[in-house]
C-alpha cells in the first residue's frame, strides 16, 4: 500500500482532517500535497482535506467550521437549522466565540460572527458527532433564547417561530428555557413571548 493509500484511510470514520492532524499521524507535507495530486483525498479549504468524492452533507460547513475554530459554538440561525426548527438554510455558519478571542479569518465555509461573555458563552453547549467529528453547538432552548437576544439581527418573527415550533415538537421545558434567559439576562424580554406560546 502506497503512502496517499493509507493516507486516504484515514478518512474512514471521520469526514475530515486538518493538516496539523494528519502530519500529527506522520504524514509529511508533501506526502499531504502528492494525495491531492493523485486523487486520494481533495483539499477543501486551506489546511482541510476529505476524502476524494466525498458527499457534502447540509452539516458538512459545521464540521468545517468546528475544525478550522474548535473553541466556537455553532448559534442562531444555523444551531435552529441544525435542530430542525426551520427549513432555511443558511448561507453562513453562525458561531459564537468568547468575547476576548480572535475573530477567525477565513471565508471558506462563510461565517457570522457573535461575541457572547460569560455564562452566556458557556452555558447549553452540547456535542454532537457529525460525520465523526466533534461539533459543539447549543441546546434548543439556549438557541430559542439566544433569537431573542438578537432579534434585531436574526428577525424577531424568526425567534417566535422558533419558540412556537419547539414548545410544539417539546424540545424544552418551561423551566429549562427560564433557566437560560435568567443566566443571559433575557428573562424580561423572552416572558412575554414564552407565556402566549405555553397557554
Amino acid at each position: 500500500m502506497t503512502k496517499s493509500e493509507q493516507l486516504a484511510q484515514e478518512f474512514e470514520s471521520v469526514s475530515t482532517l486538518s493538516s496539523s492532524e494528519l502530519q500529527a499521524r506522520g504524514y509529511s507535507r508533501p506526502a499531504i500535497s502528492k494525495a491531492v495530486e493523485s486523487g486520494f483525498i481533495q483539499r477543501v479549504s486551506r489546511g482541510l482535506y476529505t476524502a476524494a468524492n466525498f458527499p457534502i452533507s447540509e452539516h458538512t460547513s459545521l464540521v468545517q467550521v468546528a475544525k478550522r475554530t474548535p473553541s466556537a459554538r455553532i448559534c442562531l440561525l444555523s444551531a435552529l437549522k441544525f435542530h430542525n426548527l426551520t427549513s432555511q438554510n443558511p448561507h453562513e455558519v453562525w458561531i459564537a466565540i468568547d468575547r476576548k478571542s480572535r475573530k477567525p479569518a477565513y471565508d471558506n465555509p462563510p461565517i457570522q460572527v457573535v461575541r457572547f461573555s460569560g455564562r452566556a458563552y458557556e452555558i447549553a453547549a452540547e456535542t454532537h458527532l457529525i460525520e465523526g467529528v466533534e461539533v459543539t453547538i447549543y441546546s434548543v432552548a439556549k438557541t430559542i433564547v439566544d433569537l431573542f437576544r438578537y432579534r434585531n439581527k436574526v428577525g424577531l418573527d424568526v425567534a417566535i417561530e422558533a419558540l412556537k415550533e419547539g414548545w410544539r415538537e417539546r424540545k424544552f421545558t418551561v423551566s429549562e428555557i427560564n433557566s437560560i434567559a435568567k443566566s443571559c439576562n433575557a428573562a424580561k424580554t423572552l416572558s412575554p413571548y414564552l407565556e402566549s406560546v405555553i397557554e
